[in-house]
């Protein structure tokens, strides 16, 4: 009898074990789960109401990535909800004017239009290869800071660094506090 249930345990972890090799699913590190069933109000975007034109033959026609009568200007919405000013957004334009100057000196030493996905390849080469340990897919562990910790920055190092070097640092107190006389 123990050898029947010695049997069927190791079935049971061999099992599992090649269930956990074979995954070509995307690596999924951080493991947030919304438990309730209620609606997530980060999902839901306010849009403006829909109206029903008094004649259907007077519709335009569509033009696919521009405006349309509920919605005319919703980058210049998005700018505004953002606090940005929505009258520096050129509506069909993907760069305002006031930031071509900006675009310019960034790209002085090339750039390249496909980073997108070159860089969504090599982020998903990098969660496939640090996507957790067994018993962390298994139980659904969060190993995403665990994951990216090589590339995160040290906020104290880099704090001290430039405080090193006589810079003033608005976003932090001061390093040592004198005796105000």
């Amino acid at each position: 009898m123990r050898v029947k249930q010695g049997i069927v345990c190791g079935a049971l972890m061999a099992a599992t074990l090649l269930s956990a090799c074979g995954r070509d699913k995307t690596p999924d590190l951080i493991t947030f789960r919304n438990k309730s069933r209620s609606p997530d109000e980060f999902a839901i975007l306010p849009t403006k109401p829909l109206t029903l034109p008094e004649d259907l033959a007077s519709l335009p026609e569509p033009t696919p990535g521009g405006t349309n009568i509920t919605d005319p200007t919703p980058e210049a919405d998005a700018v505004a909800a953002l606090g940005g000013n929505p009258d520096a957004v050129t509506p069909g334009e993907k760069v305002g004017a006031g930031n071509l100057g900006l675009i310019s000196y960034a790209s002085r030493f090339g750039r390249d239009g496909n980073i997108r996905q070159t860089l969504a390849a090599e982020d998903l080469d990098w969660r496939k290869s640090h996507d957790g340990r067994l018993l962390e897919r298994i139980f659904n562990v969060t190993v995403y800071f665990r994951a990216y910790e090589p590339m995160s920055l040290d906020q104290y190092a880099a704090l001290a660094y430039w405080r090193s070097r006589g810079v003033q640092t608005v976003g932090a107190p001061p390093a040592e506090v004198g005796n105000a006389e």
